[in-house]
This record gives structure tokens, sequence and C-alpha cells, in this order.
């Protein structure tokens, strides 16, 4: 008789608002229970304008709160735990002294304090090497951050022994090894492609030592154990595995089986978020997005993971729905007075920019905009139409923009976020870019807890997937000529605004 426990995986997602932890069955792979720390957002410390600061013991006082609530809950014992995986909020900065303590507050991937220093590196090393051997400017990265740190802070950085990204520092505090990977370096805008190496470039400019820069580990496989000190703060059993270790972009990627060229992962919150799959290691639009190092990345047979960030998506919705006072069941709602409407809103056009500068516009912040209001003819379900496909126009010029740098769409899969709900958003993206998009219920916490049963020899990650997560898909609608004529009537709005002369007050925005 087998009286083996049951065994499970658990997955960690360390957001700037909150830790999540998630339980994995490791013969199902089945999501079993999740659990957030704090039940209320975590704060960012933000002493100046444009600054954005956490400290990253707290993200470890989280962790170990969410690991001991997990097994509680679901009254396991530490050594049911077979291996954890670690996804991160990406580009931040930590650095530590010898003794493994913290020297300063990590500085956030919302943090713009080094934005200058990025600019001027990427003129000063040349925009043809940096596109060349990093794929993108090294910009407002983790390179940048920690050279703003060299320049303004040299008390602090004297006394750095190693610096890493979030997801860095919580295996660090999980093993007691400092240690890193290849997309978390190019996450930083520290790896070069072409050389596959640390960037020499970017250090050398900086002037930052070699020597800070962690040991680099396989994205999947055994990264370090937990530690004494490890186990007794987190709750896990001594010895228990590390396998896996991603930022959110790539992770979020993974969760839905996006891993080969011509995969694409999609987004619809707040903000929207096009994840694209290539193997090429060419990037002539480096400025509109950014390029790095995907999960399964290697140097024999590339896998890049382009990134493009609408900020104006979701929250120009949320904007209506606030604004029109509709509460419940108010996107629901929202949704059914848009279908009354007509492909096209009746020439109704929303552009739906206002959530700051919109790197796909080179930086540019377009705002907000109603156009072509008629008075005696547009109606609530127009205006809700209208925002809902300008948010799906944005995606679809976005999508563009990737295919102008050497990225091929041939599969699109999307979280269940509240965007990808409505079937006017969802097909509308189908039917302009001709795939069918199909929709999976899953989160980065679950993502991470599977790839480190992936790591651990889990055979079919997609099946995994496929079975536990899959929701609906969304065809491209045969009234294709309808949705071109809309979204052309859209452009001719957007395209004079891009085409405007930038204004100076734009610095400020």
């Amino acid at each position: 008789m087998d009286n083996q426990p049951h065994m499970y995986y658990i997955g960690f997602d360390i957001g700037s608002s909150s830790v999540k932890a998630s339980l994995v069955d490791a013969h199902t792979a089945k999501a079993l229970s999740t659990v957030q720390e704090p039940a209320s957002e975590m704060q960012i410390l933000s002493t100046q304008a444009g600054w954005a600061e956490q400290d990253p013991e707290l993200w470890w006082q989280y962790v170990c709160k969410a690991t001991k609530k997990l097994l509680k809950d679901n009254g396991l014992r530490a050594e049911q735990v077979k291996g954890i995986g670690i996804a991160y909020q990406m580009h931040g900065l930590v650095a530590i002294d010898p003794a493994g303590k913290v020297v300063r507050n990590s500085i956030i991937w919302c943090d713009s304090r080094a934005v200058v220093l990025g600019e001027d590196a990427f003129a000063q090393i040349g925009e043809a090497a940096c596109l060349e051997h990093l794929l993108n400017s090294p910009a407002n990265f983790t390179a940048s951050k920690l050279a703003w740190v060299k320049q303004y802070e040299p008390e602090c950085y004297d006394k750095i022994h190693k610096f890493m990204l979030p997801g860095d520092f919580i295996a660090f505090k999980f093993s007691g090894d400092c240690t890193t990977t290849i997309s978390g370096l190019s996450e930083g805008v520290l790896w070069d492609f072409k050389n596959s190496r640390p960037s020499k470039m970017v250090l050398d400019h900086y002037g930052i030592d070699r020597q800070l820069v962690p040991d680099i580990v396989e994205t999947f496989g055994v990264q370090g154990t937990v530690s004494k000190m490890g186990a007794q703060e987190s709750g896990l059993l001594k010895g228990t595995p590390i396998l896996y270790r991603a930022g959110d972009q790539p992770n979020n990627a993974l969760a839905l089986n996006v891993f080969q060229p011509g995969e694409v992962a999609a987004t619809g919150g707040t903000s929207g978020v096009l994840y694209a799959v290539t193997d090429s290691l060419e990037a002539t639009e480096g400025i509109k997005l950014n390029n790095f190092a995907h999960v399964n990345h290697s140097q024999t047979a590339p896998r890049i993971g382009k990134l493009l960030c609408i900020n104006g998506a979701g929250i120009q919705y949320r904007w209506l729905k606030d604004t029109l006072s509709l509460q419940e069941n108010s996107y629901q709602a929202m949704n059914t007075y848009a279908s009354k409407v007509p492909i096209g809103s009746e020439n109704l056009q929303v552009l739906p920019f206002g959530n700051g500068a919109e790197r796909m516009f080179d930086n540019r912040n377009l705002g907000s905009h109603i156009c072509n209001l008629n008075l005696n003819k547009h109606r609530q379900g127009h205006i809700l139409r209208a925002a809902l496909e300008g948010i799906a126009f944005a995606f679809v010029y976005g999508m563009e923009v990737l295919r102008k740098d050497h990225t091929e769409i041939k599969l699109i899969r999307a979280g269940n976020d509240n965007l990808f709900r409505s079937k006017i958003f969802a097909e509308t993206v189908a039917t302009l870019i001709g795939q069918e998009i199909a929709v999976y219920n899953t989160t980065g916490a679950i993502g991470a807890a599977r790839a480190a049963a992936k790591a651990d020899g889990m055979l079919d990650f997609g099946s995994a997937v496929a079975q536990n997560d899959y929701v609906e898909s969304f065809e491209p609608n045969q009234q294709k000529q309808e949705y071109a004529q809309a979204y052309g009537n859209w452009l001719s709005v957007l395209n004079p605004l891009i085409n405007e002369p930038q204004k100076k007050t734009d610095e400020n925005n």
C-alpha cells in the first residue's frame, strides 16, 4: 500500500500591491488555493515626485505569512511541498551588503528617477549598439537605477555586495544564495544577447563592478534550496528546492502556455499588455517596446518576449463605469447597452490614452478624446461601445507595432480580465487581427507553481493549462469590412494627434 503523502507545489507572485501564493496539486496541476498578503495594498513610498520605493524585507515577511497560511488553511505539512516557483515585479533594484542586509529600499518598476541616465546611456553607447546587443534602450531599468544610486548615493553604493531583482531577493531569503537568471538580467538591460554574457558595455558605461552581478542560474531547475534560516522563517522544509524564477510579464505568458514564436499573451486590466514571443534577435522598434529573454530562451534557440504596454486601456472603461454611476453588475450592464449599437458606434470615436505617456507613440501623452459626438444621435450605448472599440483598436495598433518589429502573430491567449470578458472587445481584436483569441482563467502565482512542476519533470504543461484554465474562445467576425471601416475612422482621429509637433508641456506629463 502506498503511504506516500500527497504532494504539491507553491508559486509566489511578488507584486508591488501584494504577495500572492498559490497551491497546485503535483499530480493534476489543478490550482487548489490562493492567499494574498496583505489584505490591503502594500504601501509605495514616494518622497519625491516620480519616485517609488518599497522595503524588500516587507515582501519577505508577506511571503512567509502567505506560506504559513497556505499550509495551515489546507492542512498540509511542510514535507508535502515538492518545490516552489517565484514570479515578481520586474525592473526593480534590490541591493545587499556582504552580511545580506538590505542597503536601501528597493527602487521599484514605476520609479522614474533614472530616466535621464538611461537616455544619456542610449545616446552615448549608441542606439545601434544598444539595439544590436541589448535589444533595448537602457532607459529606466535596473542598470540605470543602480547607476543612479552610484551617482547620488555613493555611501550606499559603496556598501553593495550584490544587486538583485525583486525575485532574486526572495530566492536569496529562502536559500541564502545570491543568484539571478538570464531573463532577469535582460529585463534590467544587463544582458548582451550577441555575446551571451552580462553586458560589459552597460557595466563599463556606468562604472559598475562586474563582481556586483549575482551568479547566473537556469530559469527552470534547482536554483537553490531552502536554508535552515529560510525554513524557520517561511515554514517550509529545509532543502525544499527553488525550481523556477521569472519576472511577472514573462511569467504571465508562461501561465497562458505562451512559449513559442508566433504566440502572444494579452492582458486587459487597467493597462493593457501584449507579450509576443519571437526567435528574432532584431529590434527595430526598441523605443516603442521592450525585448527580454523569455523563460525558455537559450543561445541555440532564442526566445525573445517582446513587451508592449498600453497605459490607456481598462482605465477608460472603469472611468465610464464610475462616471455613469453604474453599480450592480456594472460591466455586464455596460456590455448589454453597447451590444445594441452597431459596429463603429455610428462614427463616435474614443481614444483611451488618458493614463500617461504611451511608449508606442514615442512617449507622447495624447490624452483621452471623445470625437464626433452627435448630440442628436449618440446615447449611452454609443459611448460605451465606442470606448470598448477604442481600447480594442489600441490593442490592434499595438500589434501592428509588434509586426513591424519582426513579430509573427499566429496565436493569441488572454487572461480572463474584465476587457476579455467583453465579447465586443475580444471580437473586435480577433476580427481585425484575423486570429482566434482563447481566454484562460489563471494567475501569475498559479503559473509560477506549475512552472516549478514543469522544472521538476511534469510531462505536459500545455495540457495542464488547457484542462484546468480554459474559459472560451472568440473567433474573427464575418463582418470584417465593418470593423475595418470603424478602425480606419478611429485612425483618422488618432493620426493627426500623433503627427502634431510635441508640446513643451509634454515633458511634465
